[in-house]
């Protein structure tokens, strides 16, 4: 499969400016049966400072529709991200969409930021599907930082983890080193798309990445707006977990069962059964 990472800027509440930008990005890098990954809220952008989310958009508005078109006009999957209006209330929202079957995964963000507490509802649900023989699952920038949402998705099969990113300076290092981490924990490729430029009196940090199962980049960007294409060889899953796989070696009942135990001096430990 060949994946490639659009690292762009967004202007908030801008959703005619982002989609125009993001199909004029789908028509020059689509090489038919490729994927493009985009970054987080990509369509409309962050809640405004004071609040405002009046340019979320529906699942099944003509936004999505047209990225549906644009994703079978040129045979290409597109994970994009964008505020979600429902009856509940707002969603920060990514959906793989593909040529098949349209939108075919929709993944609301479980972890916020704090600074999104108060504007959107917290998703409660991870997910994950198969595109053209590979198992691929979803995550929205914070979540990368939780060990336990990409160990669900591999615990799930996913051999390809997909990240909508947002994150902006000074954090810029601490997604990359994530990244790196849940490839390698998980033996599995790990993707993240990341905002660009400046934007709601915020400057974000780029620096998009692939890494592969056994935790090496395989392409970086800059900080600059860009395209970033590579082709994931899918026998460096089983590479990574020839010897050992972190799947199988998992010790659960430790921490499903363990209890603290008071030793000597006041020293405490957990037992190992």
């Amino acid at each position: 499969m060949e994946i490639t990472l659009a690292q762009l800027p967004c202007r908030e509440g801008c959703v005619a400016d982002n989609l125009a930008q993001a199909l004029a990005f789908i028509e020059r890098y689509a090489k038919g049966g490729n994927l493009i990954l985009f970054p987080e809220t990509q369509l409309t952008g962050f809640a405004a400072a004071q609040g405002d989310t009046d340019y979320a958009l529906q699942s099944d508005g003509a936004e999505l529709l047209q990225l549906v078109q644009a994703s079978r006009q040129y045979d290409v999957a597109l994970v994009i991200g964008f505020l979600e209006r429902t009856d509940k209330g707002v969603f920060n929202s990514t959906v793989l969409i593909t040529p098949e079957q349209g939108v075919y995964l929709h993944y609301r963000k479980t972890h916020l930021w704090p600074d999104e507490r108060n504007t959107v509802l917290r998703g409660d649900t991870l997910v994950c599907g198969v595109w053209r023989g590979t198992r691929i699952g979803l995550l929205i920038c914070y979540d990368l930082e939780f060990a336990e949402n990409a160990r669900a998705l591999a615990v799930m099969g996913c051999q390809l983890l997909l990240v909508t990113n947002g994150n902006m300076d000074p954090y810029g290092p601490v997604h990359r080193n994530a990244a790196l981490a849940r490839a390698q924990d998980n033996q599995m490729f790990v993707a993240m798309t990341n905002r660009c430029g400046e934007g709601d009196g915020l400057q974000f940090a780029g620096e998009s990445l692939i890494v592969d199962p056994l935790g090496r980049e395989v392409a970086g960007m800059g900080r600059e707006a860009g395209a970033l294409s590579a082709t994931l060889d899918f026998t460096l899953l089983e590479q990574a977990r020839s010897h050992y796989r972190y799947l199988d070696d998992r010790r659960l009942p430790l921490a499903r069962e363990a209890q603290w135990v008071e030793g000597e001096e006041g020293r405490r430990g957990w037992p190992l059964g």
